[in-house]
């Protein structure tokens, strides 16, 4: 962690609603006058998406456990250990992103599934800000959990997870359920692993929870909507969480546990923005404050 040079860190698996966090938080920094550099976790993968591929099919066909996208075989855990530990010592650091699609491609440059050059943060950012899939990660080796000031964890149930993955996977990018199964249970033990592990580091998470019957995904027609949710909000941490405040503010709202507020699935970006809000303010006038003392 660091007072002077703030890191916020998003993590949870694609599909989990990561994206629309993101969103928010951009909300909240342009509101609140905060200038952020933003780094996504995809930029840290190891390999190009041909690359991973090849092997893959090389994994399978000698019959030793395939690389994903959840594990450290596929990832570069040191680097974004590296890139979080520069950050909080200097407010600089270098990435470079990773390329989604040909919008990205045309914007940034270089070829789909592949990764930019590398460049600089920008000076005089407020904080780091990363989204993605291993913001609390940790190995016998790297410990990226230890560097930011705030973790959230953003994770649906794994059934609502695997219903976005096949019915995204197989109507966006043509691939058979068989295929988008397969790479369900071939990521498991990555999963198991690396992924869940890291909620139990954050210090708060957002877990949608589906109220309609989600107990055999592989035949979902469709992903259940915010309005057939709850959001379950647990703080690791609840001390100075105003719980009488939120429930008057968001309605249908109620506690199930002392550390764990309970929403309707569409009140999600208003939670988040009342409870959030001012965290960031907190960490951002504490950085700024002793960063214009350092300068005199």
């Amino acid at each position: 962690m660091s007072a002077r040079h703030p890191i916020i860190a998003v993590t949870g698996s694609s599909g989990a609603g990561t994206t629309t966090v993101k969103e928010t938080f951009e909300q909240i920094f342009w509101r609140e006058y905060v200038t952020a550099a933003f780094v996504e976790g995809d930029s840290f993968h190891r390999y190009t998406r041909a690359e991973i591929a090849e092997r893959i099919v090389a994994a399978e066909r000698e019959g030793r456990p395939a690389p994903s996208h959840f594990g450290p075989e596929g990832n570069d855990f040191a680097a974004l250990e590296g890139l979080y530990r520069e950050y909080a010592d200097t407010g600089r650091g270098t990435f470079r992103r990773y390329i989604h699609d040909e919008v990205e491609a045309a914007r940034w440059g270089g070829e789909v599934g592949g990764f930019t050059q590398p460049e600089e943060i920008p000076e005089d950012t407020d904080l780091l800000f990363y989204e993605g899939l291993h913001g609390a990660v940790k190995t016998d080796s790297v410990d990226v959990s230890t560097y930011p000031d705030l973790l959230i964890g953003v994770v649906p149930t794994i059934n609502l997870e695997w219903i976005q993955k096949l019915l995204r996977d197989t109507r966006l990018r043509g691939y058979s359920r068989e295929a988008v199964t397969n790479t369900i249970l071939r990521r498991m033990p990555d999963y198991v692993h690396y992924m869940t592990p890291q909620f139990s580091r954050t210090h708060i998470n957002f877990q949608r929870v589906p109220v309609v019957d989600t107990s055999n995904p592989f035949i979902a027609r469709d992903v259940p909507s915010q309005d057939e949710s709850f959001v379950v909000i647990r703080f690791a941490n609840p001390r100075g969480i105003d719980f009488p405040y939120l429930l008057s503010m968001i309605d249908g709202a109620f506690m199930s546990r002392a550390n764990t507020l309970v929403t309707p699935g569409g009140k999600m970006p208003l939670a988040m923005q009342l409870i959030l809000t001012p965290l960031i303010w907190k960490l951002v006038e504490q950085g700024r404050k002793i960063r214009n003392g350092t300068r005199g």
